[in-house]
């Protein structure tokens, strides 16, 4: 129930060819469950003051995690509401879809207690640090490496079902659709792919900046969204 609400969140451009959830969504749900609660802040009750204050600070950091795992879940949610696929290709892509999520848990929640705490944490009354300037270039690699993998998987999908055309029985205007979701994955791959190569090329003490290159995201998904737009009324006209 709680699948067929979240995907009408999103404008329905390619209509619903699954209606119920299957095995394979039951049990990526339960992986996306396991992966949030990896991600809350703490499972032992403070037992100081200063404890409780430093769990209070994650929780910043839990909202951004939580907000980008239902990001894909979602994402994945309306895939399998729009094609309805089950077969053995796509059962692949969204197993390794669910690996890539569970191993990168934990270091988005990482990097997420990092940028919201100040490079900092508190062990015993004592504030540490939690990265060094010379692990930064790594994280970062780590970070670039899990976003390119995650939209490379979506891009697979949705080539998939492109591919299935026939047998799905899409419109023409569907097919448009489809190749723009995929189209809009493979840049995704591409920004995370700049992302590794800024990281690369800027100098050592700067190489945390370039984390900045995801603010390019807005603006390129008004852009594409926009001349797909246009391109759509020009073919299928303004009732679509």
């Amino acid at each position: 129930m709680f699948r067929k609400k979240a995907a009408k969140l999103v404008k329905n451009t390619i209509r619903w060819r699954s209606h119920e959830p299957t095995r394979l969504e039951t049990f990526s749900d339960a992986v996306f469950a396991f992966a949030v609660t990896l991600i809350i802040v703490s499972l032992e009750v403070p037992k100081t003051f200063d404890e409780l204050f430093e769990t209070m600070k994650g929780f910043v950091a839990f909202g951004a995690c939580f907000a980008i795992l239902f990001l894909i879940w979602n994402s994945q949610n309306i895939f399998f509401r729009r094609f309805g696929l089950t077969d053995s290709w796509t059962t692949a892509l969204n197993g390794v879809l669910l690996f890539v999520v569970l191993t990168y848990t934990y270091p988005l929640k990482f990097l997420f207690t990092l940028v919201f705490s100040g490079n900092s944490y508190a062990e015993h009354g004592h504030y540490m640090a939690m990265i060094s300037d010379a692990q930064v270039p790594t994280l970062m690699y780590v970070y670039d490496t899990g976003y390119l993998l995650i939209y490379l998987l979506f891009y697979l999908m949705y080539r998939h079902a492109r591919n299935h055309a026939e047998k799905l029985e899409l419109s023409a205007f569907e097919l448009f659709e489809t190749q723009s979701q995929m189209y809009i994955n493979l840049i995704n791959v591409f920004i995370g792919l700049l992302g590794i190569v800024v990281t690369y090329v800027l100098p050592f003490d700067l190489k945390g900046g370039s984390g900045y290159t995801y603010m390019a995201i807005p603006v390129v998904y008004f852009i594409f969204f926009k001349l797909r737009a246009r391109k759509s009324k020009k073919q299928f006209g303004a009732e679509n």
